[in-house]
């Protein structure tokens, strides 16, 4: 059966780190026997530009056809006088909501060719392998009401975290899954001292560990999960959390990794279709300068191969070609060290495709 893959570049940095991935595909595709077609389409301020949407309907139809989409970036100056409906980000709200992707996966994998590009001592990070699990389609991003309002004579903005017992439940097993395929640690991370929210959300995870007796679950506040993140990220394994508090941690998570650069994230829905993406922005300051690392990208394709296609050998071909580049010293500026190759963005992506084979 041929894959069908949407293709959506987006904004910046994006076409240049898609167009490195996509590389990756077709050399899968004419060496290893991956059965696949690609399509493109606009999303972020590119829909804008073609469409007048940030998620233009031939957009969004090519995606609902697709059995997984791989996403660039989104976002840029030119789009921020924009009507908040219209700028790009908002583009890729929508189509986490439409395809209805709850459950994000972003680990946090550190190379041991990079554990001095981290921002933390080296012994602190050495060995570091966490997987964050943060729910997508809910909680403050989407709540309603929210707004800006004249009150008492003064503008007042607000936003409701929200969430529904089931919307906690079905991420919660998509954590518990992936933490039995590992070391059997669940951090549940919330703000149940204060918030009502988080109560429920703490709740409902306890109720849903019942029927993983395997797995060892503990819950932390959300601040004091920063904190530890940054002291000893080597306690955790799984974390689950919701949409705003996995939206910080993940970033926070990032540097401990050398550079966000490096980090992919798979969204997945019920059936595990996906939309894979790497977690930084569209980095507008370098884009078309052919600097940008597009190693979180291919590992995306990685993270499309193992959990939509359940391709695992695939996935570990991505996977171990871009181990071999990291340990041949190619370097793209973000990561590069005295000592190493400095590579561009198009020739990272040309030597993880002769790392295949």
């Amino acid at each position: 059966m041929t894959h069908k893959i949407a293709v959506l570049p987006g904004d910046g940095i994006g076409p240049e780190i898609v167009r490195e991935a996509v590389k990756v595909l077709e050399a899968l595709k004419a060496n290893h026997g991956l059965d696949i077609a690609l399509t493109e389409g606009a999303i972020g301020g590119a829909g804008y530009d073609v469409a007048g949407d940030p998620l233009p309907a031939e957009t969004l139809a090519l995606a609902k056809a697709s059995d997984a989409i791989l996403l660039g970036a989104v976002g840029g100056p030119q789009y921020d006088t924009l009507d908040r409906p219209l700028r790009p980000e908002r583009g890729l709200l929508r189509i986490r909501k439409e395809l209805n992707l709850f459950g994000n996966l972003r680990p946090a994998l550190l190379y041991p060719e990079l554990a001095d590009a981290s921002s933390l001592k080296p012994e602190v990070v050495a060995g570091l392998d966490i997987m964050i699990v943060r729910e997508l389609t809910g909680d403050i991003y989407f709540g309603e009401p929210r707004g800006i309002e004249v009150r008492s004579g003064e503008r007042v903005g607000f936003n409701t975290m929200l969430y529904s017992e089931s919307e906690v439940r079905r991420v919660a097993h998509v954590a518990f899954d992936i933490a039995m395929k590992r070391d059997k640690r669940l951090c549940s991370v919330e703000k149940a001292n204060v918030l009502e929210c988080s109560e429920l959300w703490k709740e409902v995870v306890i109720e849903v560990g019942k029927a993983y007796p395997e797995v060892e679950l503990s819950h932390m506040y959300v601040d004091n999960a920063a904190m530890q993140l940054v002291r000893a990220p080597k306690q955790f394994d799984v974390i689950v959390t919701g949409n705003i508090f996995g939206d910080i941690l993940s970033d926070a998570a990032s540097m401990l990794t050398g550079s966000i650069g490096m980090l992919p994230s798979a969204s997945l829905d019920q059936n595990n279709k996906g939309m894979y993406e790497p977690i930084h922005g569209s980095a507008p300051d370098i884009a078309g300068r052919d600097i940008a690392n597009p190693l979180a990208t291919i590992l995306s394709v990685s993270m499309m191969l193992r959990y939509t296609f359940n391709n695992e050998a695939a996935a570990q071909l991505v996977d171990d070609a871009v181990s071999k580049v990291l340990a041949d010293g190619c370097r793209t500026v973000d990561i590069y060290s005295e000592g190493a190759t400095k590579v561009s963005c198009s020739g990272m992506g040309d030597a993880v495709v002769a790392a295949l084979g």
